[in-house]
């Protein structure tokens, strides 16, 4: 018997039949601050053994306290939604390596329920992407073909052959997987934040919009759901709402410096008023420093490594020192060497300043003669007025302007992911029109 409107539920009596009841009863206590308050206190109250130390495991993962919850379940296995909720908490804190187990045990013991199961392929993707995120989708899609047809159409069989598609970076297709999981559990927060994550980066931004937001009113919110809705506000104009989600995450920890300078550029944004033609200048110099770092040909190592230091773009990378890349574990001379050659191809070198940097790529491009005005090369890809999806493609290129366009080939453009047959062809009549055309493949 679920909680219900009639009777609240009580950490200290109320029956949890299963993770789902459990779940389900987490927006009650997050419903306002007394209720939250009132469960905070009961849980508190609980002690560590028996039953009452199984329930206060319970709570506190209710609480999004993870870590604390892990430690509270671990002696309490037996039961199978304690064990279930602590291989969750084990997922959430990026450890699937004790998650895997849990799963694997609860998957012989219901062998037709997909979450346990959709558990065990989750924590081995993230396991195997540790090492090879390719190889770990191919692993991932050929586990699925396997799998029986019931759990290939259930959320957890449709959230897993998303993970296939964004790893193929076929990003539409995940988005259209995100979407048929999200319609059947509408609480699958992974899901939730793939497939705003995918939209995103597929241009899709209404979708992305409309999950983040969704995201955020359910509590406990992600730090990383507030960042990333934060950033997509921003992209759209709307400053002061960027900013309030930042302020949220900085008044959880006010230790976090990128977040603060995130919130400090929502408030300038809020009030500032500027040229458009500087605007658009300082636009195109900061997109190099925009380029993810996975456009980047980098080894296993450094790649993950950069991963897991949370360093994703470029403007990321040339902040830090060689000091703080080689106190990493695992980052060696070598990976060094290879970030060094990255960076001196862009004009940049580590331990720059955001304005010592976007200086540097300016006085890069004054040398090779590529801030002339008049020079139809060195206009700049927003004069070629292209649709969101073609325009975000060649940004990520690393393209500045019309000049740095050209000097890619079809093939290389067909060959980026969402860039389609419709995006070459707007992006040939829009060079058309200025006399211009792409690369040939052997020019």
């Amino acid at each position: 018997m679920t909680a219900t409107l009639e009777t609240p539920f009580d950490i200290t009596t109320s029956p949890i039949p299963s993770f789902g009841a459990l779940q389900s009863a987490r927006s009650e206590v997050w419903a306002n601050r007394h209720a939250l308050e009132s469960f905070q206190n009961r849980v508190k109250a609980l002690s560590s053994s028996g039953d009452e130390g199984r329930r206060k495991g319970l709570g506190l993962w209710m609480l999004g306290l993870y870590d604390q919850a892990a430690k509270a379940l671990a002696s309490h296995v037996d039961d199978n939604v304690a064990a279930f909720t602590l291989a969750r908490c084990h997922m959430s804190l990026g450890k699937p390596q004790d998650a895997l187990p849990i799963f694997e045990r609860l998957s012989k013991s219901y062998p037709d329920e997909p979450k346990p199961r959709g558990g065990v392929l989750e924590a081995r993707l993230e396991m195997e992407s540790a090492k090879d995120e390719t190889q770990a989708g191919l692993n991932l899609d050929a586990a699925l073909a396997k799998s029986t047809p019931a759990f290939q159409a259930s959320a957890e069989g449709r959230y897993l052959a998303g993970r296939v598609s964004e790893i193929a970076r076929d990003l539409y297709m995940a988005v259209e997987h995100y979407e048929a999981c999200r319609e059947q559990d509408p609480t699958h927060r992974a899901n939730m934040f793939r497939l705003g994550y995918t939209a995103e980066r597929s241009g899709q931004d209404d979708i992305a919009l409309d999950v983040y937001w969704t995201l955020a009113r359910m509590l406990p919110v992600d730090k990383a759901v507030l960042v990333n809705l934060g950033l997509l506000l921003e992209d759209l104009g709307r400053h002061q709402d960027a900013a309030a989600c930042y302020d949220t995450i900085t008044r959880h920890d006010m230790t976090d410096s990128k977040i603060r300078m995130y919130l400090a550029d929502a408030i300038s944004g809020m009030s500032m008023y500027y040229d458009e033609d500087m605007e658009r200048k300082e636009d195109r110099l900061n997109q190099i420093l925009r380029i993810p770092i996975t456009d980047f040909e980098l080894s296993v190592r450094a790649r993950n490594c950069l991963n897991k230091m949370n360093i994703l773009v470029l403007g990321d990378l040339v902040k830090l020192t060689e000091q703080e890349l080689l106190s990493y574990k695992n980052f060696g001379e070598t990976s060094l060497n290879e970030i060094k050659e990255i960076l001196a191809s862009k004009g940049l070198r580590l331990g720059m300043a955001r304005e010592e940097a976007v200086r540097s790529i300016e006085a890069s491009r004054r040398k090779t003669g590529a801030t002339d005005p008049s020079d139809i090369l060195n206009k700049p890809i927003a004069d070629l007025e292209l649709s969101i999806r073609a325009r975000r493609t060649v940004e990520t290129l690393g393209c500045l302007s019309v000049g740095d366009v050209l000097a890619h080939s079809e093939e290389e453009l067909l060959g980026m992911p969402n860039f389609g047959q419709t995006s070459l062809a707007e992006l040939k009549q829009k060079l058309a029109e200025m006399g211009l055309k792409l690369k040939t493949k052997n020019g």
